[in-house]
């Protein structure tokens, strides 16, 4: 039987920068990758905002980790280039998770941390995780292993409708002229990024980047609301453009997309990354904030505080932002395309609270941000309402999430608060 301090299921971006700050802490660390570690964690480009690198105590990527250099972002309504808002200056640049997990587990094993790759890992049983390649003793449990590994603390199965089904391929571009071409008549520079949103439902997108002479291609979609899978999406479009070639690297997979769980721990066991729904659902990136709270759990481990003062940390500094976001993300699922041309085109859905959100930062209360909004509201009334309700249900899960209780009971006062206010129905009913 091996005897740890933490054992960690799952070694994605998340359970490795936690075995990196722990095994640093001091800490006897083992990882436990039901894949090989080769292949372990998200295997295509995502997009990571640099202030998540800096608040989660990992260098930010550079060299082979990066992919494109940071430019416009161009958010369209549908296939209607006409409505579209163009964020510039934003800090959300293009990394190569293949690269950054292979960074990771290098750290973590010059740390001291020991690595297994193609290892089962069956529960929890009396204090003792069973795994297929040997039982293991630890001080501490963290289920880090995504949507389909162990739930070592029992949590609840994520619904289909709040499951977002994603795609990213990297392809070789066939024809460069008309490439460029296709682009331009879009009105996007070469290395822009072109984000068509609402293509498959409220909540789904196609957005690609020409770089050099290679296209990345991001989908996303719920096909639990009866829409194609953004893998269906990718596929279609490489089909329909003549001008897109192989495939380089990438994959598909789905995320949970509901706020995180209100109990992150329970006892010695402890939920990170996506196993814990820490993801910033307004689209579907969890990957900055899975870093962030693998620094803030090995912090408690570390010092003795434990798991719970975690969660209780983790909810009161962060909850209430991805609930909050959640929220918009309910929202943003009952828009066809058209209804997002008629919040950009009444000034409703901006440039600042756009750039807000693809760095995962609550949009600043400015002169022009009010101007903007009281403008909306003259030209669309009807829009502004609705949208001056979301943003209300927004702040009041902020407010919520600053008095995170030190105990989650099940289904106190403090849940049903929460769920009133970000609107989920089934907690609605059970309340």
């Amino acid at each position: 039987m091996t005897n740890v301090d933490l054992a960690i299921v799952g070694a994605g971006s998340a359970g490795a920068a936690l075995a990196l700050h722990a095994a640093r802490a001091g800490m006897r660390v083992v990882v436990l990758e039901r894949r090989a570690l080769d292949d372990a964690g998200a295997r295509w480009v995502n997009g990571v905002a640099r202030w998540m690198f800096d608040e989660a105590g990992i260098a930010a990527p550079q060299g082979d980790e990066r992919v494109g250099d940071e430019r416009a972002f161009h958010l369209v309504a549908g296939r209607d280039a006409a409505a579209r808002v163009v964020v510039r200056d934003h800090d959300v640049e293009g990394v190569d998770m293949r690269r950054l997990v292979a960074r990771l587990h290098a750290d973590a094993l010059g740390a001291g941390a020991e690595l297994r790759g193609d290892v089962n890992v069956q529960g929890l049983e009396n204090g003792v995780l069973r795994t297929g390649a040997g039982d293991v003793r630890a001080r501490y449990y963290v289920d880090a292993s995504g949507l389909a590994g162990p739930r070592l603390l029992r949590q609840p199965r994520v619904p289909a409708v709040d499951i977002c089904a994603a795609a990213q391929e990297m392809r070789r571009v066939r024809d460069l002229p008309a490439a460029r071409a296709w682009f331009e008549r879009h009105e996007v520079a070469p290395g822009d990024a072109l984000c068509f949103t609402a293509v498959a439902g409220g909540y789904s997108i196609l957005n690609v980047r020409l770089d050099g002479d290679e296209l990345s291609i991001l989908t996303g979609s719920i096909p639990a609301l009866g829409y194609p899978s953004g893998a269906r999406i990718l596929a279609d479009f490489a089909a329909e453009q003549p001008w897109v070639g192989a495939t380089i690297f990438g994959g598909a997979r789905t995320l949970p997309l509901r706020r995180p769980y209100d109990a992150l721990a329970g006892g010695c066991v402890a939920l990170l990354g996506d196993a814990a729904c820490q993801v910033f659902s307004a689209h579907g990136s969890g990957v900055g904030i899975g870093l962030i709270a693998a620094r803030m759990l090995a912090d408690a481990l570390a010092s003795g505080a434990g798991p719970d003062r975690y969660a209780v940390r983790f909810h009161r500094r962060w909850g209430g932002l991805l609930a909050g976001y959640d929220v918009f993300r309910r929202f943003s699922q009952t828009l066809t395309a058209r209804d997002v041309a008629h919040l950009i085109r009444a000034g409703l859905l901006d440039e600042e609270g756009a750039r807000a959100g693809l760095s995962q930062r609550l949009p600043p209360l400015t002169r022009s941000l009010v101007m903007g909004r009281l403008v909306g509201a003259a030209r669309a009334p009807a829009a502004a309402v609705r949208f001056a309700g979301v943003l209300a249900r927004m702040a009041a899960v902020q407010g919520l999430f600053a008095g995170y209780p030190g105990w989650v009971p099940g289904r106190g006062t403090w849940e049903r608060a929460v769920a009133r206010a970000t609107g989920e129905s089934a907690a609605l009913g059970a309340a």
